[in-house]
Parts: C-alpha cells; sequence; structure tokens
C-alpha cells in the first residue's frame, strides 16, 4: 500500500496522483489534506512517515508547494529515508542506492506530467542493496546516536 499525504500547496498534484496511482493498480491511503485550505505540512508528512515507519504502508508520497517542508518533516521520523525529486534520474538513483521509502515532491516545482514520471520510475526501481547498504548502515548509525539528544 501506498501511503500519500500534502498540505493544501500539494493538494492538487497529490488528487492526480492518487487518480494515476489506482489506475495503475496500486492500493493508496489518503492522509489528507482534502483541499486547498491552508494547513501546516508537518502535520501530513507525519501521518504519511509513521505509516510507513510502523509497516501500515510500504512506501509514501508526500507533497508540498515545493517539496523541501514536507521532506525536511518527513526525514525527522526514525527509518524514513524521504527524497525530494524534481526529475526521472533523481528518483531511480533514491531508490536504488539510498533505498527511499518516501518520495517528496512539489507542486510547484514539477507539472503533473513530470511529477507522474517521477512517481512510475521511483515505484518501478528497485534497491541494488551491497555497497549502498553499507552507507544506508552508516546512516542508520548516525540516527541512533542523535535520537535522545
Amino acid at each position: 500500500m501506498i501511503g500519500i499525504g500534502s498540505d493544501h500547496g500539494g493538494f492538487n498534484l497529490k488528487t492526480e496522483i492518487i487518480k494515476f496511482l489506482k489506475e495503475k493498480g496500486y492500493e493508496v491511503k489518503d492522509f489528507g489534506t482534502y483541499s486547498t485550505e491552508s494547513v501546516d505540512y508537518p502535520d501530513f508528512g507525519q501521518a504519511v512517515t509513521e505509516a510507513v515507519s510502523e509497516g501500515e504502508c510500504d512506501k509514501g508520497i508526500v507533497i508540498c508547494g515545493t517539496g523541501i517542508g514536507i521532506s525536511i518533516a518527513a526525514n525527522k521520523v526514525k527509518g524514513i529515508r524521504a527524497a525530494l525529486c524534481t526529475d526521472t534520474y533523481m528518483a531511480r538513483m533514491s531508490r536504488e542506492h539510498n533505498n527511499a521509502n518516501i518520495l517528496a515532491l512539489g507542486e510547484r516545482v514539477v507539472g503533473i506530467g513530470a511529477a507522474l514520471d517521477i512517481v512510475e520510475t521511483w515505484l518501478d526501481t528497485e534497491f541494488a542493496g551491497g555497497r549502498h547498504q553499507l552507507r544506508l548502515d552508516k546512516i542508520a548509525q548516525i540516527e541512533e546516536k542523535y535520537r535522545n539528544k
């Protein structure tokens, strides 16, 4: 299952991505927001990332106006590797090398067509493992070191 959430700045793109994912046969859980009324992106980033972190969703997509704020918020949850991607190369590398479990997008930065290509590439790319896993292990050690500070 793919969890998805956005603030008001990402609402329209989120709606298009949900339609796209359902057409592709994915099960989707929408964590809001449900309109273009102003809301705070950390609330929706946290909802999606907690669902991924706790195993309720396999992967997540978070969207705000630029993707920056919601990706920062998403990366505060232990075990989350949120990648802000603006093209398909970044999407592929975020999965292949970084095993990103959250894709962050900016509605005001990428158009709908490019965003759908990014989503498709991100979902279709597998983690390469090997030397990349060693690097992810180091990231997890950093995360653990600063967990309670």
